[in-house]
């Protein structure tokens, strides 16, 4: 049987106003946790398999700036920043490896098998479309489109290509942005996702709002900001965790997750918060994750669990080097991983998360980070 928060003859006995105040406080406690304890992780150290070599010269990453699963076969996909190799690694003027073995730029774009073997990588070719600036976010949806996004400032536009890299779609274009109120033109968009039919645009490092655009024709729907109010581009004060929660979201506007039950989780990245919408735009809730942070912000990426109901929330949090575990019903934190460091299980600027169906989870660094990671999920949970 249940236990009362307070015994039912415990507030007769004290005076009234401690009593109120004792069962005031007990309703404001979140549920207890139900099931087992919170989902763990373990990191695979052999994920990846090395990076192949390039006429026996050796292969390295940049800042890997976004990943992401094929929902079909369970292939992991990365985009990263060619041109961010250090200068003892490429010679970036003369435009060739500093040594004979070191190094060179892996091709912007890869995929991954389960094993972590590379099965292919791409730079894109030919026209039509304006390749970002900064490379930034990646999605593969279910008809195994390749979803890309760019951060510069400039980088207004979606590109979208075939697995193989055959460009197929642009929304938006490079050049001036037109603010978070336009509906043909983007705003350093951070990363998307694709569900029935409609793509889910965090809207960005420039603008600060969630816009959706038809994922078949790019045809513009509808947009919100924060608390799904109309967005604004005036000047906001620093966050400060003392002060009431912002009215607009910050920049980055940095995730957009679905649910199974059509919620979307948005990631509010320096007001260290997720906002949850329907998928018409309508607020529902919020969660602030980590409130103290400041720096860079504690909401770079989510993703939900990988069970029917998807109980848990996965937030990684760059600044302060850690992945959450927190209930989706009530945003609580049952548990954490992680820490800031260059050592396998650690992370110097996680930057996305991913997951696949088994509910093992992949990150991504940028910054001096520069590698992607597997998780293998363990006991707990469910």
């Amino acid at each position: 049987m249940k236990k009362a928060c307070v015994p039912a003859a415990l507030p007769r006995m004290l005076p009234a106003l401690f009593a109120a105040l004792l069962l005031a406080a007990c309703s404001q406690l979140p549920p207890p946790a139900t099931g087992s304890a919170a989902p763990d992780f373990q990191v695979d150290p052999k994920w990846p398999l090395p990076l192949p070599e390039q006429g026996g010269v050796q292969q390295l990453f940049g800042q890997v700036a976004g990943i992401a699963v094929d929902p079909r076969n369970g292939h992991v996909w990365a985009i990263h920043r060619p041109a961010s190799l250090l200068p003892d690694e490429f010679d970036t003027k003369a435009a060739k490896p500093v040594t004979h073995r070191c190094c060179l730029p892996m091709p912007a774009v890869a995929e991954f098998d389960r094993d972590g073997r590379l099965l292919r990588s791409w730079n894109p070719g030919g026209s039509g479309f304006d390749w970002p600036k900064v490379e930034h976010g990646i999605y593969i949806d279910d008809d195994g489109y390749v979803w890309l996004a760019g951060n510069a400032v400039g980088d207004n536009q979606i590109l979208k290509f075939t697995q193989d890299g055959r460009f197929l779609m642009q929304i938006g274009h490079a050049g001036p942005t037109e603010g978070s109120n336009s509906p043909t033109q983007l705003g350093q968009p951070a990363n998307m996702i694709v569900s029935r039919g409609e793509l889910f645009v965090a809207d960005g490092y420039g603008n600060r709002r969630v816009v959706v655009f038809d994922a078949a024709t790019g045809a513009y729907k509808r947009h919100w900001g924060a608390y799904g109010g109309r967005p604004s581009d005036d000047k906001l004060p620093a966050y400060d965790p003392a002060q009431p929660a912002a009215r607009q979201f910050g920049n980055p506007v940095h995730c957009v997750r679905m649910s199974h039950d059509e919620l979307l989780y948005v990631c509010d990245r320096t007001n260290n918060r997720i906002q949850v919408f329907t998928r018409a735009g309508e607020f529902r809730t919020e969660f602030r994750v980590e409130p103290l942070t400041l720096a860079n912000g504690s909401v770079w990426d989510m993703v939900l669990s990988h069970d029917p109901a998807q109980t848990y929330m996965y937030v990684a949090d760059g600044a302060n080097g850690r992945i959450y575990v927190l209930r989706r019903a009530d945003g609580v934190q049952v548990g954490q991983f992680g820490r800031t460091g260059r050592m396998a299980g650690e992370f110097k600027w996680i930057h996305n998360l991913a997951i696949d169906a088994e509910g093992n989870l992949y990150t991504s660094e940028v910054g001096y980070g520069r590698r992607i990671q597997k998780f293998v999920r363990g006991g707990g949970g469910f």
